[in-house]
């Protein structure tokens, strides 16, 4: 059974799209733990982030600067985390492309562990 897309409609949960432009828009949804999270979505539906185009490339960029304002405003974050899942191996588990947003504060357990911490841990070396 395929799933609907969350982010087309008539899926797409308008009230929470925080900041919007003409090719992709910003949301949120609540998070306990990810205070301040989101998600960059290009409106055209494109699996992956290889399929966007050069315009929604660059409307990307230009939301994205709008969005750290935002969230630096908001939530005086002490840095990011900024992500692209790619494929089911790669995490995704939505397949319409999507940049996370991920605030980071100097007080969290993992402050100080990028995005590859865990990626990078002995226990995912690949046996050959």
């Amino acid at each position: 059974m395929i799933r609907p897309c969350p982010f087309c409609p008539p899926e797409l949960d308008e009230t929470e799209i925080v900041l919007a432009s003409d090719h992709c828009f910003f949301v949120q949804q609540p998070q306990p733990v990810l205070a301040g999270s989101g998600l960059i979505v290009p409106r055209q539906h494109r699996e992956t982030v290889f399929d966007l185009t050069a315009v929604e490339w660059q409307d990307t960029y230009t939301l994205l600067q709008r969005v750290k304002n935002l969230l630096d405003a908001q939530y005086t974050p002490d840095g990011y985390n900024l992500g692209w899942n790619v494929g089911p191996v790669g995490g995704q588990e939505v397949f319409h492309a999507h940049l996370h947003v991920i605030p980071r504060y100097h007080d969290e357990p993992l402050a100080g562990k990028g995005i590859r911490y865990w990626l990078k841990q002995e226990t995912n070396k690949r046996v050959q």
